[in-house]
């Protein structure tokens, strides 16, 4: 475990388990508001089978710093170059979910794919996942900033009790659903407020097909938050994706499926 500082001076804390000689690099990147901590059940078994694994907090999130400004995606993208660069990581499989998805495709177009051997993106936010004239099928905004004024300014506490079902499934125990949210309340509401916007405002539409490396993007038909038609959209903008659907699963479903994730992603990298 260490710290990684951006250009910007911003400590970004980071962990890195297990690899064999010459293993290539596992690198998860989590969702909005969730830290290093949520790939805890990807990055022990597969540090196990030899894999190289590595997570970050991105800033204002867990154990890394704040900043005044630089929740955009731009300056998210460059958080993860400065990881990259810093580790020197070569042939790495990237691997995010949710918010972390529209990171990873912003670091391959500003920075290009020469140290990424392959992408895994689950519950994707990407194209687009606002309404728009020609985005009929978004979310309108007003119900976004409705969110942020009315419950992310107000209780997110509540916010998170109230919302952590859906994101898991029946079988989740109490333990792990307040695990979850724990994560959440570890983070900068600033940087969940700036996050937020930049997520529900941000338009990839233009960028996935300049994307070429392989590309596996995940998603559960019971995700309420990313619906699986933003997965089947991205996979149809992308010149090298396939889809991997999840009949039943969640936004979570590296928690609630992480058996078949695990082995999935394992094949992925090796692959």
């Amino acid at each position: 475990m260490g710290f990684i500082r951006t250009d910007d001076g911003v400590r970004l804390f980071y962990r890195d388990w297990g690899g064999e000689e010459g293993a290539r690099p596992i690198l998860f990147v989590s969702s909005w508001s969730l830290t290093s901590d949520a790939w805890a059940y990807q990055m022990a078994p597969l540090s196990e089978q030899g894999c190289r694994c590595i997570a970050f907090d991105r800033r204002g999130h867990g154990r890394s710093d704040e900043s005044r400004s630089g929740y955009g995606f731009d300056r998210l993208a460059d958080d993860i170059a400065a990881l990259m660069d810093g580790l020197d990581l070569r042939d790495v499989t990237l691997v995010g979910h949710s918010m972390a998805t529209g990171e990873i495709v912003r670091y391959l177009t500003r920075h290009g794919a020469g140290r990424v051997k392959g992408v895994v993106m689950v519950g994707t936010i990407t194209p687009l996942m606002a309404k728009t004239d020609d985005n009929p099928d978004g979310v309108d905004p007003a119900s976004f900033e409705t969110f942020r004024s009315e419950q992310l300014l107000r209780d997110f506490p509540k916010w998170l009790g109230d919302n952590i079902d859906p994101f898991v499934n029946e079988e989740t125990t109490a333990e792990m659903k307040g695990w979850v949210t724990g994560m959440a309340l570890q983070s900068s509401l600033k940087a969940l407020l700036e996050c937020h916007r930049a997520i529900t405002s941000a338009d990839f539409r233009e960028e996935l097909p300049a994307i070429a490396v392989p590309t596996l993007v995940v998603n559960g038909d019971r995700d309420v938050t990313t619906p699986l038609s933003l997965a089947r959209r991205t996979v149809a903008l992308m010149p090298n994706a396939a889809l991997s659907l999840y009949e039943g699963a969640p936004h979570g479903l590296f928690l609630t499926n992480r058996d078949r994730f695990n082995a999935e992603l394992l094949a992925f990298a090796r692959g």
